[in-house]
């Protein structure tokens, strides 16, 4: 069965999502320039940019050059940050390079016999006791070049490489490598040096000084995909160097830049490119399209990011779930724009905790549409402030009415108490209530506003949908429980929090455990406390009303002087979300006290379950009364 919410790979893009082939060509023209020989590019980006799929990119734009070319591009794509620590930086990338050259030998030719001879004497050059020392307790030997035994290969003289004398001598070697006859097949070497950026500052330096050993050598090619910032940083701390001055160069960045000729910048996503690779990984998280409809979509937003166009320009079903895609793209792109950054690896990751959380909702019975998940997902990974304060109102049962009056602040208009509007613009029942017809459900002007929330709050209130208190707070219990936050009201006193959550328990036997002696001899304060706590209760959470109604109506019977603001509870209850059985419970109660609660359900819905249930209990008054 597929799986309903697919997690999106952080492996490298196949596909370009994110026009980055512009940047790929780019590099591939200066690593075919012959005026250039040898080069090191610098491919430079944030963490997450994009670095390693534009890696990808030249690699096969050089496999398709390569078609032709004089002759074939060995391309040696290396990693220093998995270097074995116990080779060494510099000894794992040369290893690399001699490992792939080793595999250009054709050892039944005479001439790649003779070219192997001069490998070997090369491969002397570097001094690789300290791997061979700790071959047995590691597998590092397969870093190194696949020529005989590798302990024939060990030389302890200390003109190795960690003397100028054996760099020059190894330079030399390597020069004539390049240039014997045995590997005239090759007309480029390409190095693809990618995660420089995520070393420590020896691995840093000593990666870059194995390049530029390197670059001595005609027909060498390196591109290092790095954040430059990053790498000139870890140069600093290894040197002990300091940035430079307002009109200097770095002096970390001056050694770099000696090695690397040129770096070419990646550019961050644009407003459109934000958007469009919000879509596109939408479409194809849902498993709906097939390949060749998807690069039909790929195909149509390049064309509209050459054109200066928008996704509108895009012609999907109306309805469907691509119509769908565009819309939550849309929705979301100018805060994730702005937030994000344009960091491609950033927007994916959203995404998969998006629906990481859709997964788990859905599976505790509380589903919710991504566009719901989406903007709540705003408030709790972007916009963390605000997050504490939802949370705080879902602890202290005010949600609903913050949310409600949030909703006036940020739009000018009350939201209907149970209707809610789709993407289409239909208007169905509010998840969590039940479906009713109340006389003024209408979204209204209001002139009379709070003030007191945040700018960024409001902002956030402005994203589409319009969310409902009631089948968002399984959500946010669960956002707190991920960030390890304790969703508690600090306004109830905390003698009286186990009390509170007994009252309000699903499970009768909690219930009862809370006697009438008890209600009974709750000081006044903390009775009126109570009562107000359980009042926002079943206003916050309609859900949970068979419960708290009848908490509401005990401490009326047991602490009279309670009853108006149990009044008052009930009253704010919205007639849209009353159950017809809480109606019941109010019969064998005064009818002079409740009924101004009946008076204003029945104002406030043309339900028909709710009216003849108050016909019911107002029948019943009235037999009591004699009438």
């Amino acid at each position: 069965m597929a799986n309903p919410f697919p997690l999106l790979s952080d492996e490298p893009a196949i596909q370009d999502l994110l026009a980055f082939r512009a940047v790929a060509e780019t590099v591939a023209d200066a690593l075919f320039d012959d005026a250039l020989d040898p080069v090191a590019v610098g491919l430079s980006g944030a963490w997450g940019s994009g670095k390693t799929s534009v890696l990808e990119l030249v690699k096969s734009e050089i496999e398709d050059r390569s078609l032709t070319a004089d002759g074939k591009v060995l391309v040696i794509p290396t990693q220093p940050w998995g270097y074995d620590p116990a080779v060494g930086p510099k000894e794992s990338l040369i290893a690399e390079v001699l490992a792939a050259l080793n595999g250009e030998f054709d050892t039944e030719d005479p001439i790649g016999k003779a070219g192997l001879e001069a490998f070997k004497k090369l491969v002397k050059k570097v001094n690789w006791s300290k791997a061979v020392k700790m071959a047995t307790r590691t597998a590092i030997t397969m870093q190194l070049p696949n020529v005989d035994d590798v302990f024939d290969l060990v030389s302890d003289d200390p003109e190795s490489l960690e003397t100028e004398k054996g760099m020059a001598a190894f330079r030399k070697d390597f020069e004539e490598l390049l240039a014997d006859p045995a590997l005239q097949h090759l007309s480029r070497v390409v190095v693809l040096v990618d995660d420089l950026d995520r070393c420590l500052p020896d691995t840093v330096v000593e990666t870059l000084e194995a390049i530029r050993l390197f670059l001595s050598a005609k027909g060498m090619s390196f591109v290092i995909a790095a954040d430059e910032d990053r790498v000139a940083e870890a140069i600093q701390q290894k040197f002990g160097t300091r940035p430079g001055g307002p009109e200097d160069e770095d002096p970390a960045k001056l050694y770099l830049h000696k090695i690397v000729q040129t770096t070419i910048p990646l550019p961050a996503l644009s407003r459109f490119d934000t958007e469009a690779y919000l879509f596109l990984l939408l479409a194809k998280s849902d498993g709906e399209i097939d390949g060749a409809t998807y690069e039909e979509l790929v195909a149509k937003c390049d064309d509209l990011r050459i054109d200066g166009g928008s996704l509108d320009g895009i012609e999907v079903q109306e309805g469907g779930a691509l119509a769908e895609h565009l819309i939550t793209a849309a929705r979301l792109t100018p805060i994730l724009y702005e937030k994000f950054h344009g960091n491609p690896r950033r927007i994916k990751r959203f995404l998969n905790d998006l629906n990481v959380r859709r997964a788990i909702s859905s599976r505790r019975g509380f589903t919710l549409k991504a566009d719901e998940v989406a903007k709540l997902m705003v408030l709790e990974r972007i916009l963390t402030d605000d997050f504490h304060t939802v949370l705080d109102w879902l602890a202290s049962n005010q949600l609903r009415d913050k949310l409600e009056a949030l909703e006036l602040a940020a739009n000018g208009t009350a939201p209907a108490n149970d209707t809610e509007t789709t993407a289409t613009g239909e208007e169905t029942p509010a998840k969590g209530r039940r479906a009713s017809t109340t006389k003024s459900d209408e979204k209204t002007p209001v002139t009379s506003r709070d003030d007191t929330f945040s700018d960024t709050l409001r902002r956030w209130a402005k994203l589409p949908p319009t969310l409902d208190a009631t089948a968002i707070s399984g959500y946010l219990y669960l956002a707190a429980s991920f960030a390890k936050i304790e969703v508690i009201d600090t306004g109830l006193p905390e003698r009286l929090r186990d009390l509170a959550a007994a009252l309000t328990s699903s499970l009768k036997l909690d219930r009862a455990g809370v006697t009438d002696a008890t209600l009974r001899a709750l000081p006044e304060p903390d009775a009126h406390a109570l009562v107000r706590h359980l009042g926002r209760r079943t206003r916050d959470q309609p859900s949970i009303q068979k419960f708290t109604v009848e908490s509401l109506l005990r401490m009326a019977q047991e602490q009279p002087v309670t009853l108006p603001n149990v009044i008052t509870a009930l009253k704010g209850l919205p007639a849209a979300d009353v159950e017809p059985a809480t109606i019941v419970k109010l019969r064998p109660l005064d009818a002079t006290s409740f009924q101004p609660v009946l008076d204003i359900w029945k104002a406030s819905t043309d339900d028909a379950q709710l009216h003849a249930a108050i016909r019911v209990v107002e029948g019943s008054w009235s037999k009591i009364n004699g009438n």
